[in-house]
């Protein structure tokens, strides 16, 4: 049975190697003939991803290892488990949704063609990252990720912002794979090889052992940094909101296991991870700041693409944070429905005016009071505390399934909050409220299932390791309380002029990404000309 399904799911992406190794001009010439090629691509890849998880599910979920060298230095080896089949599921649905999409958004572009073969590319490069059974066919998957996204990055080549944000993607991507090399060479002194299997079966019984090798502290510290640069965190996260230039498919394309690959990253090595608490502490420290960070600023935005760009940021800032406090199961889960509605958001990202004129109601009379709004929020997070208690997630014991949780349960109290102006409504009160019960025992039961499904794969969620992770969880319910006051408070003060000062810092992300583009400017000059790729006078 395991050869079998190593046998099946390595066409996964081979059958989306073949639609990208078309020469770009043919693919031009006949744009028909590269759509119909790339749906079946898209459609067996799928479908092949689809039995091969069926198919792992029948053999108590693995893992299922298989190599086949084709020489001693660059083993070819794949490594399939409960992660890798619900990656593998993930990428290749969303990437058959944008294929289909891209068949009508580029229709009678010259250069459709090129495009499906780059985007075909892209999925295969995903899809053998998931797959990849060793390190060094991990890193050769996460450079070609990269290098293939970077072309449709720069499909419209005459678009200043376009190649000025691929610039950016492409030198932080670099700084990664540097990291990734790193630890590479590391985990070959240490472990002898770069086999996963041998690599986690190692951390195992350190972990058993209680004695941990002091490399390790710095493998996994190049590894954070690896999947920080890769999901485009604070503050290298100024790249991924100017990619609104480049065609929607491809913003949706970025949540097929591209802008998440970071969060992969620790998901696949998370048995090394979990021996380092200063590694996971950095992961914890930077992206619940990214979170905060990516929040605020989405608030301000006025393009639809751009704040779902910032959300994008911010999520990933959660995902980290999650990975960091020890709840990489809760991670994974992260990363499958963000990657399903943000891919949906922004395929319909065109339809939001519509959807606005027909959700549009009459403001309530009355100013928001910050005092009533905290008391609500309290509300709310006694609320998360009930549900949490019920299934058995206490902070002590899931302090990152318990953070992400509290702050969902206070975002669904923003309908209380506004039922409360002016003359309260009970009707919407009550149902606020009870709709903000029902995400809590959704959110923990969806956690429950997720640790079950992926128990063998991932480690076991971390308990509260000490008083700094205690600070951050605190720090993470506290300030996205503030912000869900910001949220609702900042509309009624549009003609203060602090007020107005200070959303035009945060519009402008406190200008941290005007200083990353003078800085990349000088680095690299020629992406500052769209035609001749020299610098504009």
């Amino acid at each position: 049975m395991a050869s079998t399904i190593a046998a099946f799911i390595g066409f996964a992406p081979l059958v989306l190697i073949a639609v990208g190794l078309v020469p770009g001009r043919y693919a031009n010439a006949h744009p028909s003939l590269m759509i119909r090629i790339a749906m079946a691509a898209g459609t067996g890849a799928f479908t092949i991803a689809a039995g091969s998880a069926i198919l792992l599910m029948g053999m108590g979920g693995g893992p299922v290892i298989a190599g086949a060298g084709l020489s001693d230095a660059l083993p070819i080896s794949l490594y399939y488990d409960a992660l890798s089949a619900v990656m593998g599921l993930l990428v290749a649905f969303v990437g058959l949704i944008v294929i289909a999409y891209s068949r009508n958004y580029l229709d009678g572009d010259a250069d459709q063609g090129r495009f499906m073969k780059w985007l075909c590319l892209t999925l295969a490069s995903v899809l053998t990252l998931i797959l990849s059974g060793n390190m060094a066919l991990f890193i050769l998957a996460w450079v070609a990720t990269s290098l293939s996204l970077h072309q449709l990055l720069v499909f419209y080549k005459t678009r200043p912002a376009a190649r000025l944000a691929a610039a950016k993607k492409f030198i932080a991507s670099r700084l990664g794979d540097a990291c990734l090399l790193g630890a590479a060479g590391l985990m070959f002194s240490v472990f002898g090889g770069l086999e996963f299997e041998t690599m986690f079966a190692a951390a195992r019984d350190m972990k058993s052992a209680g004695n941990t090798m002091s490399e390790i502290h710095w493998i996994a510290a190049l590894l954070a940094i690896a999947a920080l640069l890769k999901s485009a965190q604070f503050p290298f996260h100024g790249w991924l909101t100017e990619v609104m230039e480049t065609p929607t498919p491809v913003s949706a394309l970025l949540h097929a296991g591209i802008i998440n690959a970071g969060g992969f990253l620790i998901l696949r090595f998370g048995e090394l991870m979990a021996l380092s608490v200063g590694a996971l502490e950095l992961l914890a420290i930077v992206g619940g700041f990214t979170a905060l960070f990516g929040s605020v600023v989405m608030l301000t935005q006025t393009s639809v693409k751009v704040s779902l760009a910032w959300s994008t940021i911010a999520q990933m800032g959660f995902m980290m944070l999650q990975c960091g406090l020890g709840a990489f199961s809760a991670a994974a889960l992260h990363i499958v429905a963000h990657s399903l509605y943000k891919a949906h958001a922004f395929l319909s990202s065109g339809s939001v005016i519509d959807l606005a004129r027909a959700a549009w109601v009459p403001d309530r009379a009355g100013t928001p009071h910050p005092i009533r709004q905290s008391l609500i929020l309290a509300g709310a997070l006694g609320l998360a505390w009930v549900t949490a208690t019920v299934f058995g997630v206490a902070l002590t014991e899931a302090p990152g399934v318990f953070a992400l949780g509290a702050v969902l349960v206070m975002g669904v109290t923003h309908i209380v909050t506004g039922a409360t102006d002016g003359q309260p409504s009970q009707f919407v009160i009550v149902r606020g409220l009870s709709l903000a019960g029902l995400v809590g025992v959704v959110y923990f039961a969806l956690q429950a299932g997720s640790a079950h499904v992926l128990a063998d794969a991932l480690p076991a969620i971390q308990p509260l390791r000490g008083l700094l992770d205690l600070s951050i969880v605190i720090a993470v319910v506290l300030s996205f309380g503030a912000v869900a006051v910001l949220q609702k408070t900042m509309p009624y003060h549009t003609r203060s002029p602090r007020w107005q000062a200070l959303y035009v810092h945060l519009f402008n992300g406190l200008y941290i990404n005007a200083a990353t583009n003078r800085l990349v400017q000088r680095l690299w000059p020629a992406a500052a000309n769209a035609n001749t790729g020299k610098p504009q006078a």
